[in-house]
Order: C-alpha cells, then structure tokens, then sequence
C-alpha cells in the first residue's frame, strides 16, 4: 500500500510538471510549426515550407532590426557591466548605512515601470537639444542595464573574504593585479550573470526603445509591433524559430561544459586526495561563455546596420510609414532609379504618428496616413503642398478615388493616394445560408440569431460605430447624442451573437473557419481567398465606409524635392505591381487596370474587372469617408464606446 502511495505521488508530480513544460512551450512550439507553413495564414496548413526562411535573408529590414538588436544588446551589456563592476568596488568599500543607500538608490528602475524610465529618458534628451537615433537607443539601455549588473555582482562582494585581498597586498602584489588574482576569479559568476542578465532584457526591451529610437532605427520588437496593421508576417516565425534554436544549442552546450568542479571533486575522492574548490569558474565554462559571446559579436557586426553616412548624389530622404506597408525590394528599386538614400521608419497607428508630426521630435520627408488624420494634420497646418509637377505618374491616379479625396483633402493639395479599400463582410460560401447572401446584403445579417457565435466584428470605436449606424441609416460622423444612444443600443443587443471582436487576425479567423461572417477591409480579402476558395466579400446595401491612405509631406520636411521624388515613384508601374502582388490592397493606379490578377475564385482576371479592388459606382455611390471629428466627437464616441465594452 506504501509503495502504491508513493508511485501515485510520483506520478502525479511528473505530470504536474509535463503540464507546466506543455504550457510553457506549446506557444512555442506552434510558432515553430508555423514557419513551416506555405501559406502566410495562421488558419490554415498548406504544406511543408522553407519558404518563410528563405524570406527572411533576404529580408533587409528583417535583418537590419536583428543587427540594431544584437549590437545594441551587445554593447550595452558590455558598458552596463564594467560600469556596474566598477560601482561595485565603490559601494563594496562604504560603510553599511551609505552602502544600503545606494542599494535603494539602484533598486528604484528596477521597480519602475518602463513605460516612465523611457519617458523620462525621451524628454531629457529633448531638453538638452539632443536628437533621437541610434545612440540614444543605446545610452537609454545602458542606462536601464546597469541596476541588473549590480544587484548580480554586489552580493559576490559581500561573500568575499578581506583578508585573502590584503594577505595578496602584504606579499607584495599591487592593489589592481592583486584584484585580477584574488577578487575577479570569485565575483565573476556574478560579473558573468550580470552581463548576461543586460543581454537578455537589453534584447527583450521594447517600451524604452520605442520612446529614445530615431528616425530608421528598428529592433525586432519595435519592427513587430509596427507590422500589426496588416498583421505579422511569416517571415517573424522563421527568425523566432532561429532565435530559439540558438539559444537551445548555447544550453546544450552549457550544459555539456558543466559540472568540472564535481567531475574534478570525484576523481580526487577516487585517488583518496581531498578536492579543493578554488572559486571562480571553471575554464570550460568560461570559454564557452567568451566563445558565445564572440559568436554574438560576429553576427552583430555582420548584420550592423548601414547608416545614413553612405548617402546618394541627392541627399537623404526619411519616410515615416506603416509596418510592412510597401514592398520591401522598392526602397533599393528607388535608390538605384534616384540617386537618393531612402532611410525607413514605422508606426502602427494613425494615433502614434501624429504625436511625433505635431512635436517634431523627428523630421520626415513623406509620411503615410488615413484620411480622417490627413484632414486633422491638414487642420492644424502640419503639412505641405505637393508640387505636382514634379510628381508626373500623379496622371494615373483612378477617377473614382478623386471623389472621396474631396471629403479630407479638398483640391487634393496636400496628399496623394497610396492605398484604398472598402469595409464590408467577408463570409464563407459553404457555411451560410445562399439565400442570406444574394443580390443584396444588408448589415442587419451581423443580426440574425442563427448565426449567432460565428460572427465577428470589429475591435475599433469607428468600424465598429460604422456598421451600427448605417444599419440604423445614419451618417458613419455622426455627431448627434441621440443617434449615438441608439447606435451603442444596436451593438449592445447584438453581443450575445458575436463570437470575436477582431481587427487583425479577423482574417486568419476566416480562413480557418472558426466563424461564418466578420466585418473586414477588403484589402485583407485577396489575401484570405489564397487560403480558403470558399471566402467571397458584400459590401451591405446600406452603405459603408471607403478608406483611404496617403502619402504626405510634413512641414519639418529637410528633402522636399525627394519627397517628390518618392511619391512619384510610388505611381510607376513597377512599383504599383509590386506593391499590390505584397499587399493585395487596391492600388488607385489606372496603369494597373489591365493587370492580370491569377484570382482564386474567378482564375486570370484583369484588376478593373475585380470588384473586390475595383468596386463599382453604385457601390461607391453608397459610401462615405470618416472624417476628423475634433477632440469632442472624438470623447463622445469614446464614452459610448467604453459603455458598450463594459456590458
């Protein structure tokens, strides 16, 4: 009965711990899977694939980001560690009261939330005139660093004994070779935890960096966040896959130099010799760590970035725009055409570039945002006029999207079209009802209790208002209290139906078939179809909203002439392919109407006839723009927006 007992507690503790790894590694796990897969879907498996690999090395703002990363990392670990040996020795010979002073002085950034020791990093740097790039990325880390380092070391201090460093000193040695003998061998596992301690969190960071880094410098962090308007690519997975990997081998390898002193300890008990242990580390140890260490080093220096020193005959030309919003291959298409030097930043939102237009902490030549933040930036007399003469490919900008640009941008001054699209549902064939979705669909479907958990809609104040308020039949800007009472209301009662409140991975969701219908721009639906030929896209007879994304010039431009430059670009043929073979979202070039489009659904199709890409005026006709409501409309739709979450 004992035993029985003891082999059950066994058991239970072994699957205890299977089911903390499970969790533990099954994210990522199934990121590593997905690297694997052909498609670019998170919903679907379409086969065993290198391609995503392959993607990345030739990726070159992937792997500019990993180089910004390690280097960073690298050096930061390095200054944060002498610094933080040498703060040590300081604090180490202070009496108990100063010492303990300091302690608490050092502990304070660790308690601190980033999001304030990045802030207050940004604005000192602002205050003292001094511009935000690559070596403002680096002090910030530094900075954050150095607390880890101590708090590894200063405890190695306290287990020293005093009197082996003065018996060195009354021999004869000099105090600095009498610290590299006697004092370094034993506070080194610290100095070694410290620094790799910096490494890892110097890596990991993002909140600080996003607050000090300048224009064109990206980490892998900040790069990932910026990709989330169209969703992260593949192309991540595969590099999180090699990180993974990487770090596993340095383990491994840890592992296998580990343990000498026992190993040393066993064949002094065997020969009958008592073991000594000498403190430190042992050699293997210490040379797998400098091994890694200049691994590291190799591939940092291999993938530094290059930076604006190696400019063009024409200058620089800085261009501030949403993640993965331009195929990557144009920036050297355009530099080679040129002559100019294209240096790439990003954003996510609208909301997180207005703020750096408005306080100029950057200056940009050509930005990229929606229409409502045109119309805002236009307002606040943030933006210049383009000169269209210098940008002739402005000739093949579409007819039907000159309407809409008279809702933000009267005259068309001050923009240029990039991208455009429409919202409508997007619904899998083969799951709803073919009646439901015929000649015409009203946004009142999202209502139908048969339906209920397989819809989703969107996770954004204005979408979300959108789909509501023109089933309701009003205005998407609306700005009347009573209007708003009754759009929250609608989406109040619909809650119950819905199985997801989505924006990005909406799409992933359809693919994979977890829901029938959700609300989604159409610029998201080509590329739903590769994956799942069952997908088909309404535009609800009510109406809905056309978006629009455009290139900008903003008034802190240093390079208007390559600003023009870059815009003009932008409408050349090539550049119109290949940004709508990336993106699968409307391009408005006429150039691209005779385009053959290898449709999922209808085979070879020119991209005019796509409605999809191309819709048709009575489609267009029941369309409105959101426009800019000013800081009160945009409170209201907020209060009403929290009160529908919060049901």
């Amino acid at each position: 009965m004992k035993n029985t007992s003891s082999g059950l507690n066994k058991l239970i503790k072994v699957l205890y711990l299977a089911l903390i790894v499970f969790f533990l590694y099954l994210p990522i796990g199934t990121l590593m899977v997905l690297s694997f897969n052909s498609s670019k879907s998170m919903g679907s498996w379409q086969g065993f694939s290198l391609r995503w690999y392959k993607e990345m090395f030739s990726n070159a703002e992937l792997m500019e980001a990993l180089g910004n990363t390690l280097t960073i990392a690298l050096w930061a670990s390095i200054i944060a560690t002498v610094i933080g040996v040498m703060a040590c020795i300081a604090m180490n010979a202070m009496t108990d009261r100063k010492r303990s002073f300091f302690m608490g002085v050092n502990n304070i950034p660790l308690l601190n939330a980033d999001i304030v020791t990045g802030i207050s990093i940004m604005m000192s740097f602002l205050l003292f005139g001094i511009s935000l790039n690559y070596g403002t990325v680096l002090f910030a880390h530094i900075t954050f660093c150095i607390p880890y380092v101590i708090l590894s070391v200063m405890p190695k201090f306290r287990q020293l004994e005093n009197h082996t460093y003065e018996a060195a000193l009354d021999l004869g040695a000099s105090p600095l070779y009498a610290f590299f003998k006697v004092v370094l061998p034993d506070i080194m596992p610290g100095i070694v935890s410290g620094f790799l301690l910096s490494f890892t969190m110097s890596v990991d960071d993002f909140v600080i960096t996003h607050f000090t880094r300048g224009a064109g410098i990206n980490t892998l962090s900040t790069l990932i966040y910026s990709q989330l308007k169209i969703g992260v690519r593949p192309t991540m997975f595969a590099l999180s896959t090699v990180i993974f990997v990487v770090v596993l081998l340095i383990l491994v390898v840890s592992n296998f130099v580990r343990g000498d002193e026992e190993e040393e300890a066993k064949k002094a008990a065997a020969s009958g010799k008592e073991y000594v242990y000498k403190g430190g580390m042992s050699t293997k140890r210490t040379l797998a760590i400098i091994l890694c260490v200049v691994v590291a080093m190799a591939v940092a220096v291999r993938f530094t970035p290059s930076t604006p020193g190696e400019v063009g005959d024409k200058g620089v030309v800085y261009v501030y725009n949403f993640g993965d919003y331009i195929d990557p291959e144009l920036v050297d298409a355009f530099q080679e055409e040129t002559g100019y030097t294209v240096v790439c930043d990003y954003f996510d939102t609208n909301e997180e570039m207005y703020p750096v237009i408005k306080n100029n902490t950057a200056d940009y030549d050509v930005i990229c945002a929606s229409d409502y933040m045109i119309d805002k930036l236009i307002k606040e007399d943030l933006l210049l006029e383009l000169e269209f003469g210098q940008i002739p490919n402005i000739q093949y900008l579409s007819q039907n999207i000159r309407d809409f640009m008279e809702e933000f941008d009267p005259g068309m001054y001050y923009s240029a079209p990039h991208t455009w699209g429409t919202y409508g549902i997007i619904y899998n064939s083969a799951l709803v009802d073919e009646e439901d979705f015929g000649d015409e669909v009203s946004w009142g479907i999202l209502w139908d209790e048969k339906y209920a958990g397989k819809i989703i809609m969107p996770n954004s104040i204005r979408e979300g208002d959108m789909v509501a308020a023109k089933l309701l039949g009003y205005s998407m800007n609306t700005t009347d209290e009573g209007e708003m009472r009754e759009i929250t209301d609608k989406l109040i009662e619909q809650k119950p139906l819905v199985y997801s409140y989505a924006n990005d991975n909406a799409r992933d969701l359809m693919i994979g078939e977890n829901a029938y219908m959700a609300v989604i721009t159409s610029g998201d639906v080509l590329y739903a179809q590769e994956d799942n030929e069952n997908l088909a896209y309404v535009v609800p007879v009510e109406g809905t909203e056309v978006w629009t994304d455009c290139w900008a010039v903003p008034k802190s431009c240093q390079n208007y002439d390559g600003a023009m430059a870059w815009i003009n670009f932008m409408y050349s043929y090539d550049a119109a392919v290949a940004n709508f073979e990336y993106l699968t979202y409307a391009i408005p070039n006429t150039q691209l109407d005779d385009y053959v489009y290898e449709d999922y659904i209808e085979g070879e199709t020119e991209l005019q006839d796509i409605g999809i890409v191309n819709p048709p005026e009575d489609i267009l006709a029941r369309c409105e723009t959101l426009k800019n409501l000013g800081p009160e409309g945009d409170d209201m739709y907020s209060k009403y927006w929290k009160e529908f979450k919060s049901k």
